[in-house]
């Protein structure tokens, strides 16, 4: 036994808005009895444009008709515009959640209204599904579009879940293995790519940089004060340097070399810098 919501459950029992509509705007039909889910949605415009009435006529489960019902509740005053911004998450979200393995009905009733819309707009009366592209799972008859599309709205990553979300796979499993390629595709499509990993730097890069930080960032501070410095040498991560000017002989000279100066070369140049005062 399905783990239904009381939502689901009175939208099964008691579902909204069964029937046809004369002469509406538009009508989409998707799914076929042959492979157990059909849905066919009827809308009707007002004079500005909205959705004044919305019909269904369904043959499957409960979580059909209970996805079917809750979509011509929500999109009662939008226009069609606005209500193909309803996800399939959202009508199962409005229902309060459906079993993952009935998530393909949310996704049906999207289609549906797809179609509808899609025959509202052009006149044509065949489902918007259909088209040209490859059929992959023939005891279904989910096409590669289909397949595509809720993995990338749905952030899908296993052929199980593909399954719930379409039906594709769930009957005699043929299909299986060009349903993972099409995953593996997408998931490597929508992968960030690999970062480069930075070649470390020349000593002689190295010495540059270090001047660069002394010149730019450590000798104006010091100035400020009076005081100076000089960069003697560069000795694998140890960076000798001389304070000068009022600098010499002060009593802060060792806090200044640890706070400012090494703190200064190991967030812009290496954090593995040493450095140290002259002898």
């Amino acid at each position: 036994m399905w783990d239904y919501t009381d939502k689901v459950l009175d939208h099964f029992k008691n579902p909204r808005n069964v029937g046809k509509i004369e002469n509406p705007d538009g009508v989409g039909h998707v799914g076929a009895l042959a492979c157990g889910d059909a849905l066919t949605l009827m809308f009707k415009l007002n004079s500005e444009g909205r959705i004044d009435d919305v019909k269904f006529q369904t043959f499957g489960c409960a979580s059909a008709i209970a996805a079917s019902s809750a979509l011509t509740e929500m999109i009662k005053g939008l226009t069609p515009d606005e209500a193909l911004k309803i996800s399939n998450k959202e009508i199962a979200d409005y229902l309060g959640g459906l079993p993952d393995q009935k998530m393909h009905c949310s996704v049906m009733g999207q289609e549906a209204l797809e179609a509808a819309v899609h025959n509202y707009r052009t006149g044509e009366t065949s489902s918007f599904t259909e088209s040209e592209d490859p059929v992959i799972c023939h005891c279904f008859d989910v096409h590669e579009s289909e397949i595509v599309r809720v993995i990338n709205d749905n952030k899908l990553t296993t052929v199980e879940q593909v399954t719930n979300f379409s039906k594709a796979g769930g009957a005699c499993g043929n299909c299986i293995g060009d349903i993972q390629k099409i995953l593996d595709r997408i998931i490597a499509e929508n992968s960030p790519p690999a970062a480069v990993a930075e070649r470390p730097m020349t000593q002689l890069q190295k010495i540059r940089k270090i001047e660069e930080i002394v010149d730019n960032e450590i000798r104006p501070a010091l100035q400020r004060d009076g005081g100076d410095i000089e960069l003697i040498d560069v000795r694998g991560d140890d960076v000798i340097v001389a304070m000068r000017g009022a600098c010499i002989g002060c009593a802060s000279a060792s806090i200044t070399l640890s706070t400012l100066v090494e703190a200064k070369l190991r967030e812009f140049v290496s954090p593995a810098l040493r450095v140290l005062a002259e002898d």
